[in-house]
């Protein structure tokens, strides 16, 4: 398939997905969007793929959204419009997804990088969602996204006043996993990537929504639906392989299912 907004391959068992819009600072028009929501359904659709890494430039990952879409749009038209139905196909995609974040994720590309399970930041990302300071408000799950991960304080600077974290802000208020080096960022989020990738598949998917049910439910609900899935997966071959494999002090040799 022809992309025009991103660049995509494959590293062995890892899609990547880079944006690649230079001229624009990486800003997520809706095209853009459409086009990462179609290559991870690619990936979704090859069995090889286990885990991918979604990344901009060395200098931005993405600025924020293509305001040249939006700025003389009217209520209903935005409402017709529906932009943010990609970004839940994006964000309900079952494959891990490892955000690779250098320079600037700003608005849509702040949220674009916590719609990603991992996110690994270079020392000079930047994080922010300034959408206030232009008269509208983060709508791809900006506020609710950012809240859950830095808690409210700071989401609220964030928000309302504009403030824009540096990459070890970030990691020490929990947003990201680690800061390395401008010119390792990319290195090692296709690592991260790649020891996910290298776990039990089935097991994997099932731990990554069992989290993120952390985030919608209450405590009970989601020691019960962890606990449910935990059960389930004494149904998969991986179980009994991996536990064989433990005993036996072998590696083990995962099929998927």
């Amino acid at each position: 398939m022809t992309y025009a907004d991103i660049r995509v391959s494959r590293e062995g068992p890892v899609g990547r997905i880079e944006i690649h819009r230079p001229e624009k600072r990486n800003a997520l028009r809706l095209q853009t969007m459409d086009e990462i929501a179609g290559a991870l359904a690619a990936f979704e659709a090859d069995p090889g793929v286990r885990c991918v890494v979604i990344h901009g430039s060395e200098e931005c990952f993405a600025a924020g959204a293509d305001i040249d879409e939006m700025a003389e749009a009217g209520a209903i038209e935005m409402y017709l419009r529906d932009q943010f139905a990609v970004w839940d196909r994006i964000a309900q995609s079952p494959l891990p997804k490892v955000a690779a974040v250098s320079g600037y994720a700003l608005g849509g590309g702040c949220e674009l990088a916590m719609l990603c399970d991992l996110i690994v930041a270079s020392e000079t990302a930047r994080f922010g969602q300034p959408e206030t300071g232009i008269g509208a408000m983060p709508g791809a799950g900006g506020t609710q996204r950012l809240a859950r991960a830095v808690g409210k304080a700071i989401a609220m600077e964030v928000v309302l006043a504009g403030r824009v974290l540096t990459a070890r802000e970030a990691l020490a208020w929990g947003l990201v996993n680690r800061v390395v080096p401008r010119e390792l960022y990319l290195a090692e989020a296709m690592a991260l990537a790649r020891k996910v990738a290298s776990q039990p598949p089935v097991a994997v998917r099932l731990a990554r929504e069992a989290v993120l049910r952390a985030f919608d439910t209450t405590l009970a609900v989601g020691l019960d639906y962890e606990r449910k899935a935990f059960y389930l997966l004494f149904a998969s071959e991986d179980q009994k392989e991996g536990m064989r494999a433990f005993r036996e002090k072998r590696p083990p040799r995962w099929q998927g299912r």
